[in-house]
């Protein structure tokens, strides 16, 4: 049987879809350190609970202008009104819930830059040293759904009141914005990383 943990150099999970191969090589796993980054980010991987990761890939350009270019304090100021609004729009998950959650985080995000200076602050309080992980996996079944890392920041989180932010889907936001970087050894961009 032919492995698919590495697939055209890639980490296998991306497959060959130019979308998620685009995704993959030039932002999955590099470290992030802006907040409106982080912010768009947090929107749109508690927007993928449940579903697949290029679902929302997908409709990232419809989160974009739902949710004001993800201008953090334009979205805190949304009102009920908008989520109806939004309830009706093609361009995302129409999940009332969710919908409403991203404004709550997005309060809840305002607090905790204000608490830590800002979000990239915040979250790296939640590792060893302040420092980004760099995992050495070989293979996709190596890598976990969560670690200690995760599952700290997203128990803090939801006693802060974020909402569809649990440990799995934290390690998802600190895999994508770079805080844990699990690119398996073999992949491309690992070994641009030493290459360069």
């Amino acid at each position: 049987m032919i492995s698919q943990d590495i697939i055209n150099g890639r980490c296998g999970w991306c497959g060959t879809d130019e979308l998620y191969v685009r995704y993959h090589d030039q932002e999955w796993g590099k470290p992030v350190t802006d907040d409106k980054t982080l912010f768009e980010f947090l929107v749109l991987e508690s927007a993928q609970a449940g579903l697949n990761w290029i679902t929302i890939l997908k409709k990232r350009e419809g989160y974009r202008k739902a949710f004001h270019d993800f201008d953090i304090k334009r979205v805190a100021q949304m009102t009920d009104e908008d989520i109806e609004r939004l309830t009706q729009f093609n361009g995302i998950v129409k999940n009332r819930l969710k919908i409403k959650s991203t404004i709550t985080n997005a309060r809840l995000f305002l607090a905790i830059q204000k608490e830590f200076g800002s979000f990239y602050n915040y979250t790296l309080s939640f590792f060893p040293d302040k420092k980004p992980i760099v995992n050495t996996f070989r293979s996709l079944s190596e890598i976990p759904v969560s670690s200690p890392e995760s599952d700290a920041m997203s128990k803090d989180m939801k006693k802060r009141g974020f909402k569809f932010f649990g440990a799995t889907i934290c390690y998802a936001y600190l895999q994508a914005s770079g805080f844990i970087d699990d690119h398996l050894a073999d992949c491309v961009c690992r070994k641009k990383k030493i290459n360069s």
